[in-house]
């Protein structure tokens, strides 16, 4: 028995990649079959290489019923490492092929994503055809320590450790809302008797705007939504007045859907709301400083800045 274990390392360390590959190909889509099938390979021969991974392994890797597999506790924890293995190995060729453009991963607060970054996205590919650039947009932080993503925009002030942490420029929040609802707004207190709708997730809400601007918060009833690019629309389609940035907005501004009825006569608030961040220790510097110069040109646009030098 210890001479087997004593073994057992060596006999891992010369598994060949094909073997882990069908395994994790036969785990992700949950056939034989499909595997092969997507491997090009016969499905007596995905059966071959995975019986030869488990006595290599020792352990069962699948449960078989007739045609159909599921994993074993142990399958399960196998698959969760391979997965991740196959992917930094694809990360990884990527970054040093020369066939192709330079992958850079974007993770971005949602409402950003849709309502500022989505639309100027192609002025962008079009003028750095050399990276490949892949969105995903949530409410949670990239966890650059698993390597998930290299930059992340966010909402709210961000953890610094181990970061870099670019403001993405002061925005004004202001009451924004249809022309037709704009029309019977002429000062501030007129908001106390309007639909208003609410953000679940804003860090500055009604009741600060109403307090900057010396008025009682009125009683607070109507739509509640927990998404900028939600609220944003709501008011464009008359469900209310909104509290939100230009900057999100900017695009309903510019087609007249949404107004400022307050323009002038309010107390504004300015803050600054998104920051664009990545770790200290990224491997792809070029591409990221080749993104941050561009969202920063672009950002000065929006705000009516001067461009960054």
């Amino acid at each position: 028995m210890t001479a087997s274990k004593d073994k057992a390392p060596d006999a891992l360390r010369t598994l060949p990649l094909a073997m882990l590959r069908t395994f994790e190909a036969a785990a992700r889509t949950g056939s034989f079959r499909a595997a092969a099938n997507e491997l090009c390979l016969s499905p007596s021969a995905i059966s071959h290489a995975i019986r030869g991974l488990e006595e290599a392994l020792g352990t069962q890797l699948f449960l078989r019923t007739g045609r159909a597999i599921t994993l074993t506790p142990n399958g399960e924890t196998l698959f969760g490492h391979v997965a991740r293995g196959m992917d930094e190995l694809r990360i990884g060729m990527e970054l040093v092929s020369s066939h192709g453009p330079a992958m850079l991963r974007l993770h971005s607060a949602p409402s950003f994503a849709a309502q500022w970054l989505l639309p100027r996205l192609s002025s962008f590919l079009s003028a750095h055809p050399q990276i490949d650039l892949r969105l995903a947009a949530n409410t949670d932080y990239a966890r650059f320590e698993y390597n998930e993503f290299d930059l992340d925009v966010i909402y709210g002030q961000p953890r610094s450790e181990g970061q870099v942490v670019v403001p993405l420029g002061q925005e004004l929040l202001t009451p924004l809302c249809s022309p037709a609802m704009a029309a019977r707004i002429r000062t501030p207190a007129d908001l106390l008797h309007m639909p208003l709708i609410q953000s679940d997730v804003k860090k500055i809400r009604w009741p600060a705007w109403f307090d900057l601007n010396g008025l009682p918060t009125p009683p607070l009833h109507g739509a509640r939504l927990d998404r900028s690019f939600m609220v944003i629309a709501a008011a464009a389609d008359g469900l209310g007045v909104a509290l939100e940035s230009t900057l999100l907005a900017e695009r309903e501004i510019r087609s007249g859907r949404l107004v400022r009825p307050l323009a002038g006569k309010e107390k504004e608030i300015r803050y600054v709301g998104h920051f664009l961040t990545y770790a200290t220790a990224t491997r792809r510097r070029h591409a990221i400083e080749v993104f941050k110069r561009w969202m920063l040109e672009e950002l000065a646009l929006s705000l009516g800045e001067a461009p960054p030098q």
